[in-house]
């Protein structure tokens, strides 16, 4: 099976050996995205909600770059430094996602790439 790179310059570019997102049939797998503001590479200043604001953002921007959307997203991975600021988070979600919701899991972890304190990776399904 074949994949197709996705790179879109409305999301931060790649801060290691990876890609934003890879294809591989009808279902894009996202990697992790963190608050970085696209055009400056720095997180954006603000709490968590904000932080999670600008996460959802690349993960958008990532997304409508292979072809989909958020609505087209089946999973969601994400990942908090303190989970005392779930309820913060699943309120920006809800900013982004409508039901039928996806799958979630949410895991507290102890650092996250450039000190950020929200994380998000997701799968989709196109058409």
């Amino acid at each position: 099976m074949s994949r197709q790179i996705i790179n879109t310059a409305n999301a931060p570019a790649a801060i290691g050996p990876y890609s934003q997102a890879v294809r591989a049939g009808n279902t894009v797998y996202f990697s992790g995205q963190i608050p970085l503001d696209p055009a400056t590479g720095e997180i954006v200043a603000g709490d968590v909600a904000a932080q999670a604001r600008r996460a959802f953002d690349n993960l958008k921007a990532v997304a409508e770059a292979a072809g989909g959307s958020l609505d087209r997203i089946v999973r969601l991975g994400l990942y908090l430094t303190d989970l005392g600021e779930f309820a913060k988070v699943n309120a920006v979600m809800q900013e982004y996602f409508q039901a039928p919701f996806p799958a979630r899991s949410t895991i507290e972890v102890s650092g996250l790439p450039k000190g950020a304190a929200f994380e998000v990776d997701a799968v989709m399904i196109l058409d």
